[in-house]
């Protein structure tokens, strides 16, 4: 007999970004993998995810007015007969470690607690108290990733015991070929250079697009540098760096998903400078297309690059630049670094993710 595993499926709804990745593909891989079971999504449906498969509940009543009270603890009164709760996001409903369910949270990463100066005094207090709970009470944290594992037991004291590493995979578009005609197809409508570098992510400091800009110059890498990510004040800021430096930045703003791998396959490389990051799926994304990765020294980041990867120091803007002109100089390294990418990519397939996370649950109602 099945399992009945309830997810919170907030992100999932209605989150375009990491998080809501995440939480599409835990669910996804679980009707996919263990389809014995039975899924309960809580949250707002949306056409974002696909609840074809599951059930979903919430918020009724006058709790819908206000649906994130009761994904706090409103929801708690709908968990009967549910065997695993599974916090997708960072928290768990407050009280629930009363309730006869186990519980399950992923763990993305503590960045709002390492560089606290990028995140409102309210966000971080209002985090740090919902990701204390869970670590508190929870019956297993699920970290994405080894350095995520250590920030969580330095900041928030965690029982190591309950910490399981489980990896992230990515969509599957990203191991599909991309025919001639989808490249030439995604160069004309975005009017893509023939050689250009490519970076992808919010577009934000902490991903650290300034480092890059200057890189490129201190290097005089004359290609063009494609960014992809959302509007922001930092993009225009950065376009106005980038004018003063003499680099050629572009700007893809709301790419389209279905765009993107070939738009990464187009790329002469990949450069990923992130200051920090729980795991770092674009790295992935890129190694699964075959683009060569140049990502930062540090963090998770050769968790996910492994060998496959070069790397710099995220705040050398010299050592960034040889990186990146080692690379575009020597055709017989980019491709013996397309193959390890596919590779390295390999540790981190739908079914290897999936029987990880079986696993998980598996063991957490044995106990």
């Amino acid at each position: 007999m099945g399992l009945k595993i309830a997810f919170d499926a907030k992100r999932a709804f209605a989150n375009r970004r990491g998080l809501g990745n995440y939480s599409r593909d835990v669910i996804r891989l679980m009707t996919t993998y263990a389809p014995g079971n039975e899924y309960i999504l809580f949250g707002r449906p949306t056409p974002l995810c696909d609840a074809s498969r599951t059930r979903v509940v919430s918020p009724q009543g006058l709790w819908r007015l206000c649906p994130s009270l009761w994904r706090s603890f409103g929801c708690l009164s709908q968990l009967n007969g549910v065997d695993i709760y599974h916090g997708l996001s960072g928290e768990l409903p407050f009280g629930i470690h009363r309730k006869p369910v186990k519980t399950v949270v992923t763990m993305h990463d503590a960045i709002f607690m390492r560089y606290p100066e990028l995140y409102s005094t309210t966000y971080r207090l209002l985090f740090a108290r919902k990701v204390q709970y869970a670590c508190d009470h929870v019956d297993c944290i699920i970290a994405i990733s080894e350095q995520t594992k250590k920030d969580l037991m330095h900041f928030f004291h965690a029982d190591e015991r309950k910490i399981r590493v489980v990896y992230q995979g990515c969509n599957n578009r990203f191991r599909e070929p991309v025919s001639d005609a989808q490249m030439m197809q995604v160069r004309q409508q975005y009017n893509l250079p023939p050689r250009y570098i490519l970076t992808v992510g919010a577009i934000e400091p902490r991903k650290n697009l300034r480092n890059l800009i200057e890189a490129m110059s201190l290097a005089k890498i004359n290609l063009p540098l494609i960014a992809v990510g959302g509007k922001s004040a930092y993009a225009a800021e950065m376009a106005e760096l980038a004018k003063q430096r003499g680099v050629d930045l572009r700007f893809l703003h709301g790419l389209p998903f279905e765009d993107l791998p070939a738009v990464y396959k187009a790329a002469e490389l990949f450069c990923y400078p992130s200051i920090f990051e729980g795991f770092g799926i674009p790295i992935l994304e890129a190694m699964c297309i075959g683009t060569p990765v140049l990502t930062s020294t540090g963090s998770c980041f050769a968790e996910t690059g492994g060998e496959a990867a070069l790397y710099a120091d995220p705040l050398d803007a010299e050592e960034i630049g040889a990186q990146l002109t080692r690379i575009l100089a020597d055709s017989a390294l980019r491709e013996a670094m397309r193959t390890k990418g596919k590779e390295q990519a390999e540790k981190f397939t739908d079914e290897k993710v999936a029987n990880h996370l079986i696993q998980v649950y598996h063991e957490l109602c044995a106990s």
